[in-house]
């Protein structure tokens, strides 16, 4: 861990797109566009923590359900 990770005492909320892709954002700031909460927030390691529970499948959705509807076809 770096110093700047070790004295980081901002708080995060974990936030998740139309793609179900996801990422952290600063608790105190308005989400990005695009953006809503994902229903996780505190340090920086416990959000990263969650995505790595969740986030079990990388690919953006459409991705997904492009490779499902070819799987269907075949």
């Amino acid at each position: 861990m770096s110093q700047d990770e070790k004295e980081d005492t901002t708080l995060y909320k974990v936030v998740v797109n139309h793609e179900e892709q996801y990422s952290i954002w600063p608790l105190d700031r308005e989400n990005p566009a695009g953006w809503r909460d994902a229903g996780k927030s505190g340090p920086k390691a416990e959000c990263l923590a969650y995505i790595q529970q969740v986030w079990v499948d990388m690919r953006p959705l459409s991705l997904r359900k492009h490779m499902e509807q070819a799987s269907l076809s075949e």
